[in-house]
Order: C-alpha cells, then structure tokens, then sequence
C-alpha cells in the first residue's frame, strides 16, 4: 500500500518562497506552524553532499515571529525562559530555551533583540505566540504581541557568504556569529543573521513582507549560479551529525532543558521572573535522571525513524531513539536518544529496538560534526 497524501487546504499555509521551491522540484514537505516545510529536494543524501560542499536557499518561512514590543517587553520575554537576558545588546541572537511553569520545554527559538523595547522570537513548531499573549494579558503587561509578515530564508554552506555578499554587499561579511545588521533589499529593510539550522555556516534573511519573496529568491539563485546554488532544506543527515535538535520529535513539554542537555542555557538563578524558575531550581539542584544522547547505531542503513525506538540494556527499558538516519561520511547510523543516567556514559553499549530488529548500539561522547 502507498503512502497516503496530504490534503492541501488554506490552514496548510503556503510561504513567500512556495513558488520558487516548487519550481525547483521539491519532492517532500512536512508541516510546520501550519506552514509547508521543504524536506527533500534530490535525495536526501545528494542534499546533504551538496550542502557540505555548495551553497542552498532554504525556505524556513515555517519559522514564524513571534513580535514583543512595549515598554514591558524585555520584563515578558525573561519570563518566558531560564537564560538570563540581562546583559543582551540589540543586534544580538541568542538560543533560549523556553519553559512552562512546570519546567517543560514549550519550545526552542532563537531571540532577536531589535531595539529595548522591541523583540522577536523566531519559533520552532509549537503554537507559541498563544502562551505569550496569554501571560501577557494575564500579567496585564503593557505590550503588544503578533506575528508579524516576517518569513526566514537561510542560506546556508560553506559558500553561503560569497553568494550573500553578492546580493548585499560585503559589509554582510562583517556580521558576527548570532549576530544580526540590517540591510537593504528592493528598497526594503531586511534583518540578515549570521545563524541557521545547520553546522555548515551561513545566513537567515529575515523577509520583510511577503511580496518580495519571489524577488529575493531569483535575486540570490541569479547571483549563485557559478556557485552551484540550489534550493535545499534543513536535512536530516546532517542535523543529527551536528546534534541539532527537534522540538515535537527529540524533545516535549514532557522534558526540561536539563533532560535535552540545554543546562548552559538556563541561568536559573539570575533568570529572576522566568515562569518556571522554581520547579528548574529543583532540577538544576538534584540532576536530571535522563538526556539526550548521541547514539551510533550498528549495520546497515536504519529504517526511517517514525515512531520512538525502545533502548534496551539487559533486557530493561532504559532510554528511546527520536532521530535516527544512516551517515554517509561517518559510516554507521547516527541517531538522538533520551537515556536514563544508568545508562548515558559514552562508550555503554546497548540494544536499540529498530522496526526490522534490535539493533547494538553504543552512546558517543560527543555529537559527529
């Protein structure tokens, strides 16, 4: 039996870059915030060769912002996460991890900080921007949150900053790691990052308005064409390399940042006002007794990882695959797994339950990229 499709409909949003990305042959969306989210466009290993070694334009527009602005925006956003935001400059990018009352993780973005009283938060897949405006009504905080038209596209590979100098000058070469400029485009203001979802370096153009998409698309495919340019998307080979995670599939709200090994993001102690900082005080206090690990997996490429796979030691449960794919470069199966303390040192074997049968495995000191 086939796979069954999915039905197109108007909550399924299209993006600015929708076009572009069809026309480039995309062969497979997720859905992300509603939004369609390129996942293969060639292969997912030709995509993944191609962005170790080229340059591609992701369309990310499923990224959306989530806007905090007014004079009670900086007191909001530190409520929402255990990372100190004390001592963050406009201009800068930080990872936040953020957290319910609980301590669970709501989500994963990265921060923007455009001016004292004007931020934004571009979000992974979860329905943030409802828990924001909820406190800040029930805080009754003098600010103003929306989403605003602003639509990511990354470029992103060892050539992404010849081709971004290309389009908008060399200044763009200055921007520092996590930081943020503003530049020009077509007459529009454009935030340009140096950040993205992959360890092979690059940008996130922030558009400003949906009808420059197209626009910015041709603008950067036309300037990349001896750079062997083409549309690509966040890949999964690569990502579980680096030890990039997945908010909805390697971490929940059923998890703190301390079970997803974001301790050096939380500043519980000085993070006064974050929603959650008392339960994560518990935490930081006594440990946590499970995290994600990187997992090599034995023999021949894995099966695509749908469902969470048990990991087992001596016949017990001690832990569960979330991501999992075969490395061409590294030649095993790499894999992100959440394992109890008993068992999460490197160098522990243990027996990963695949959809075509236990598999050896053993937990890595490090991720592979």
């Amino acid at each position: 039996m086939g796979v069954p499709f999915l039905s197109a409909s108007r909550r399924l949003r299209r993006t600015p870059f929708s076009d572009g990305v069809e026309q480039a042959g995309v062969r497979a969306y997720t859905v992300y915030n509603h939004m369609l989210l390129p996942t293969v466009f060639r292969s997912v290993e030709e995509d993944y060769r191609h962005l170790k070694e080229a340059v591609q334009v992701w369309d990310v527009s499923c990224e959306r912002q989530v806007e905090i602005r007014g004079p009670d925006s900086g007191r909001l956003v530190q409520m929402l996460t255990p990372r100190d935001l004390r001592s963050m400059l406009p201009g800068q990018c930080s990872y936040i991890p953020i957290v319910d009352e609980t301590g669970g993780m709501l989500n994963d973005p990265v921060l923007l900080k455009l001016s004292d009283n004007r931020w934004w938060i571009s979000i992974a897949d979860s329905d943030l921007l409802y828990w924001v405006k909820g406190l800040a009504y029930g805080y009754r905080l003098d600010v103003l949150v929306d989403e605003p038209d602003v639509s990511p596209l990354a470029v992103q590979g060892p050539k992404a900053e010849d081709l971004m100098a290309r389009v908008f000058g060399d200044s763009v070469r200055r921007i520092r790691f996590f930081r943020f400029s503003h530049f020009e485009f077509m007459g529009r203001d454009m935030v340009v990052a140096r950040s993205g979802y992959s360890k092979q370096g690059g940008f996130e153009i922030y558009l400003n308005g949906s009808d420059m998409g197209m626009p910015l698309w041709n603008a950067l495919m036309e300037a990349g064409k001896d750079l062997d340019v083409h549309a690509g998307c966040p890949n999964l080979i690569e990502r579980i390399e680096s030890g990039l995670l997945s908010y909805g599939n390697d971490m929940t709200d059923d998890n703190t940042p301390h079970e997803c090994g974001l301790g050096r993001f939380c500043n519980t102690q000085s993070a006064i006002g974050c929603i959650g900082r008392d339960a994560l005080l518990r935490v930081a206090k006594e440990g946590p007794v499970q995290q994600i690990r990187p997992i090599s997996i034995d023999g021949d490429p894995v099966p695509a990882c749908e469902e969470f796979w048990t990991i087992k030691a001596n016949g017990k449960t001690v832990g569960r695959v979330s991501s999992a794919v075969w490395s061409p470069d590294f030649k095993t199966n790499v894999s992100i797994g959440m394992v109890h303390v008993t068992h999460w040192d490197s160098g522990t074997k243990v027996s990963v339950v695949t959809p075509d049968g236990p598999r050896t495995a053993e937990i890595q000191e490090a991720f592979w990229n």
